[in-house]
């Protein structure tokens, strides 16, 4: 697919203030999409909107709460008219030991933010996308959710959930036209993870930018054929 196919398709990327969702807000603008980019500070995507100029459209909302995510919706409908693409990008990682003292409050949060959040967002737009016959909804799991690992119980469940989920929003919508699929990245390249694992081998990591692509050929028409994928990255 060439960028000018895209012109008039519109793209709603969640966590697009974040390392990874910066990046899949530059592919997607240069594929030609314009972008609702949705993060819970908007003010975080002041270089974001710079570089993308009228391309993009900042809204800020909350994925793990259901107002908020109806009204980024509304506001993206009023301003772009239709939604062919949701990439859903907003997550956290933390680690933790399942006996510690906040380990069920760290449940919940990841679990309200990995997969709640992918749900909300679903929920939302998905009724649109069967309602025009098209789209393409694009998740972000992990590939340390395949397996369970010590201190990662919490993370673990709540990106193998995304995968669950990934699978069954695509059987359910395929009748309809509408794709699902979800990436997992290995350990992302953000200054972050730099920070955090300083003795690590980096060239071991994967760069934001190549997930974008991936993430990017997953919202184009050229994927067509490729539904209910859980794609390593």
């Amino acid at each position: 697919m060439t960028s000018n196919d895209n012109h008039s398709k519109t793209a709603i990327v969640t966590g697009a203030s974040g390392a990874l969702g910066r990046a899949v807000v530059a592919q997607l603008v240069a594929d030609g999409f314009r972008v609702a980019a949705v993060a819970r500070d908007v003010q975080a995507l002041s270089g974001v909107r710079d570089a993308s100029g009228d391309a993009l459209l900042a809204i800020s909302a909350d994925v793990t709460d259901n107002a908020s995510c109806r009204a980024a919706l509304k506001q993206v409908q009023q301003q772009c008219g239709r939604v062919d693409v949701l990439c859903n990008i907003a997550g956290g990682f933390s680690m933790g030991s399942a006996v510690a003292a906040d380990a069920l409050a760290q449940f919940d949060q990841l679990m309200a933010l990995n997969a709640g959040g992918v749900f909300r967002m679903v929920h939302c737009v998905a009724p649109g996308m069967l309602a025009q016959g098209a789209g393409s909804i694009i998740n972000v799991g992990a590939q340390s959710a395949l397996a369970g690992q010590a201190h990662m119980a919490a993370y673990a469940a709540s990106k193998s959930a995304v995968i669950r989920l990934t699978e069954a929003f695509a059987a359910e919508f395929k009748p309809s036209g509408v794709r699902v699929n979800c990436v997992l990245p290995g350990i992302i390249d953000t200054p972050q993870n730099r920070k955090d694992m300083p003795q690590a081998d980096v060239s071991k990591w994967t760069s934001t930018e190549a997930i974008a692509k991936v993430i990017g050929y997953l919202a184009s028409d050229e994927s067509a054929a490729i539904n209910g994928a859980s794609i390593a990255v």
